[in-house]
């Protein structure tokens, strides 16, 4: 299965919670409804018991049936729309509801600094920016989640337990879990199923307040106690129906992250000792925070007591999970030792103090994010049809890069994309011009717009930035935007301007410019802008074939000046673009695909079905790729087009 494929299961997948939630709520405006019936004509019996005319009990009452309708509605679609809007900004709402603290990138805590640097090498193989990351420092269980709407605002978050408990290769295989439900959809769908549940919990909490309700007159004979009862008891039932809804929708996307887990990583004892280790842990998975019921069902572990019949367990067995990545598992889990632990403690202190020595000439052999072996000159050939197949879906090999990468760069660098003004700086740094003059003024001007400090470190980390600029802008990219995520609004507004400032502070803006530029803004508009994200709005491609001629025309007239090699690469990838073959679908000159057009035409097939996206990104690879050769320059190109659609495309010529 594919990244596009499990991005249009998660869709679905959201339609099936849709649909059980409305059964969900059509059951209890029923079980409501007899209940009030039942209530409000006991009432009435007793307001007439000295009326000669008794009441009779009838099935139909059209005045309790919209009372009851209109109630449960508006309990809880208000419920669910405050607790939705309660975590609208994203992963970071939800680390902080479970009491997660934020772990500063600069850290020096061993254990949190290992967390970091794994963090750190899964996000540069899986080509999506830096997620913040949060320890949950209360919870003594091993455990973990990834939340958030999109890649932009993702959080991931890990119990104390899990980084004092785990080896660095336990935790590379929770990690990689984790960012398995950030690649496979998971992390939206989830956060839509918070809001739901909080919802049909709802009905409880009305229960308990109407239960301790008094009248004013002591005479007068008050329902609302005993409604409050009635509605205590059916809130059981809208929770069973919430657990039943987490089981239904997260339990199997368990046992595909853990797939994706061990494909990422190979290394399926890294996560079968993680589960193992929680097997014969005493606290095992368990979480405390009162929120945990909620949120259960976006952790690693189980965090709660074990189910009824484990028919609403929203996890698998762990035994069935460990089989499943390792049929050779005997079945038992051996005790944890003394020594266990000191290994895990000693292993973090050697990685903070003596870090894996950098590859000297591994800098001269990227292309696109490619390692060559013995750093030779000669760059790899990327096959047109390799790009597809490894989006979304990183391997043993994207890790490897990405660990030596990060091992590689300069010091200044990775300080540079740990602290959130260094990190502005550095990203100034990708955009300063070549021409000393013009740099000159550039770093002057930034000067006075920002303050000499950061014009300094700019022009300081000049020098490094540029050696690496051309092979490695979105590994430096992704990882400054998880420090990048931590200015202050007015420091953001700044960045911004400035940033704009500077693509076009040359006369001219060039086409990775733009779109280095819209990735960072983008991926930052969940922290510092107002917009809630976009849901998809194109299910067809008809409507979006001029904007998708836009996309390609822009790439076809990137690679050449000739008008015959312009239209032999809009030609090559056109027919992948799969356009109904009544609408025109035309090469369009330089002057019609610009920026502000480009620009455009991205935001509107950003809001499409994932099979629409597939087929312009294939279709984009293969005019990038007409004349035989994806040069490193086209490679990062693609890979940024890729990101503004959402789709995280790993290193390219990769094990090509």
């Amino acid at each position: 299965m594919d990244f596009f494929a499990r991005q249009e299961q998660a869709r679905r997948k959201t339609k099936w919670l849709v649909l059980y939630f409305i059964v969900a709520v059509v059951l209890l405006i029923v079980a409501i409804y007899f209940v009030s019936l039942v209530v409000f004509t006991g009432v009435q019996a007793r307001q007439h018991h000295y009326n000669d005319a008794p009441v009779q009990f009838a099935l139909w009452n059209p005045t309790v049936f919209v009372g009851a309708v209109f109630g449960v509605l508006a309990v809880i679609f208000l419920g669910s729309a405050y607790k939705t809007n309660e975590l609208a900004a994203g992963g970071s709402a939800v680390a902080t509801l479970m009491g997660g603290r934020l772990v500063r990138q600069t850290t020096t805590d061993l254990n949190e600094r290992k967390l970091l640097n794994v963090v750190e090498e899964m996000s540069i193989a899986a080509g999506v920016p830096m997620p913040q990351v949060y320890v949950l420092n209360d919870e003594r269980g091993i455990n973990a989640f990834a939340a958030g709407h999109t890649t932009g605002d993702a959080a991931i978050g890990v119990t104390r337990g899990c980084i004092e408990m785990l080896s660095r290769d336990e935790l590379q295989g929770v990690i990689g879990h984790e960012f398995s439900h950030i690649l496979n959809g998971d992390m939206r769908l989830n956060l839509r199923l918070i809001g739901i549940i909080f919802g049909l919990l709802c009905l409880a909490t009305i229960g308990r307040v109407l239960l301790y309700a008094r009248s004013s007159n002591s005479r007068d004979k008050n329902p609302l106690p005993l409604l409050g009862l009635a509605l205590i008891a059916l809130g059981a039932i809208g929770v069973f129906f919430g657990r039943l809804i987490q089981a239904a929708v997260s339990r199997q996307r368990e046992f595909l992250a853990d797939a994706s887990s061990v494909q990422f990583t190979r290394n399926p004892s890294g996560l079968s000792g993680a589960l193992q280790k929680i097997g014969c842990y005493g606290f095992g998975s368990r979480l405390e925070s009162e929120h945990a019921p909620d949120l259960c069902h976006m952790f690693f572990g189980n965090g709660l007591g074990a189910s009824l019949f484990g028919a609403m367990a929203t996890h698998p067995p762990i035994p069935d999970r460990i089989r499943a990545i390792d049929p050779a598992w005997d079945g038992t889990f051996p005790p944890i030792k003394d020594e266990q632990i000191e290994t895990v403690k000693r292993a973090a202190l050697s990685e903070l103090k003596h870090p894996r020595p950098p590859l000297p000439e591994i800098l001269g052999g990227i292309l696109g994010g490619t390692v060559l072996a013995g750093g030779t000159a000669s760059a790899p050939m990327i096959r047109t049809s390799s790009v597809l197949p490894n989006l979304g879906k990183p391997t043993p090999l994207h890790l490897k890069y990405a660990e030596a990468l990060r091992d590689a760069l300069p010091e200044n660098l990775k300080a540079a994309a740990r602290d959130p003004l260094a990190a502005t700086a550095l990203i100034y740094a990708l955009l300063l011009a070549t021409d000393e003059t013009l740099r000159s003024q550039q770093l002057a001007e930034i000067g006075r717009r920002t303050s000499g400090s950061v014009s300094e470190q700019t022009a300081a980390l000049f020098p490094a930035v540029s050696a690496v600029a051309k092979r490695a802008r979105l590994p430096l990219v992704n990882l400054a935007l998880g420090a990048l995520r931590n200015l202050t609004a007015e420091q953001f507004q700044q960045f911004s301007n400035t940033l704009q400032w500077l693509v076009a502070s040359d006369g001219q803006v060039e086409l990775f410019e733009f779109v280095l530029q819209k990735i960072v803004l983008r991926h930052l508009a969940s922290k510092f802008g107002d917009a809630p994200p976009a849901a998809v709005q194109f299910y067809t491609l008809k409507p979006l074939v001029p904007d998708c001629a836009v996309v390609l025309s822009a790439l076809a007239n990137v690679g050449s000046n000739d008008a015959g090699e312009i239209q032999k690469a809009f030609a090559a990838g056109a027919p992948y673009l799969r356009a109904p073959d009544h609408v025109p679908l035309e090469l369009l000159s330089r002057e019609n695909c610009r920026v502000e057009a480009l620009d455009a035409a991205l935001s509107r097939v950003s809001l499409s079905v994932p099979i629409i996206k597939k087929n312009l990104l294939e279709a984009c690879a293969h005019v990038v790729g007409a004349d035989g050769v994806i040069l490193e320059a086209e490679a990062e190109l693609l890979r940024a087009f890729a990101d503004t659609l959402d789709c995280p495309m790993p290193p390219l010529g990769v094990g090509d």
